[in-house]
């Protein structure tokens, strides 16, 4: 399965380490889950897990950083308009989603509205997915 997975997961996966998005990690590393990766969005894994408020071990971070980048496919997806989203710094995850037509992972649906056109899971509802095959 394939899935543009949104920064917030990995945050979440970084502080418990048995929560739901570290479990999608898991099956990451384990070859049942593929992320889409554009530079934008490993730029953006890059600067928010070394952000200073989480205190997060460096090696963590420079595991998980790996880990992604050599398991994902990677793509160039083409920009668009960021009129609909809250967020700005989510039009990588939207673009890398529509190019692969996959869904994106966040815990923050909110910040994925309708009209842009891409499916948004849970941490939980991607692995439940996973799991039901």
């Amino acid at each position: 399965m394939l899935a543009a997975i949104d920064t917030n997961v990995l945050v979440s996966a970084l502080i418990n380490r048995k929560g739901t998005p570290a479990q999608l990690v898991a099956k990451i590393r384990g070859f049942e889950l593929t992320p889409v990766m554009s530079t934008s969005i490993l730029a953006e894994y890059a600067d928010v897990l070394c952000r200073p408020r989480f205190h997060f071990p460096q090696e963590w971070v420079d595991a998980l950083l790996a880990n992604m980048q050599a398991l994902a496919l990677h793509v160039r997806p083409t920009t668009f308009a960021t009129t609909h989203l809250p967020d700005p710094d989510d039009a990588p995850f939207v673009a890398a989603a529509k190019t692969t037509a996959c869904p994106v992972v966040t815990a923050n649906a909110r910040h994925f509205p309708v009209e842009l056109g891409v499916e948004i899971l849970s941490p939980a509802e991607c692995l439940g997915r996973l799991l039901t095959g």
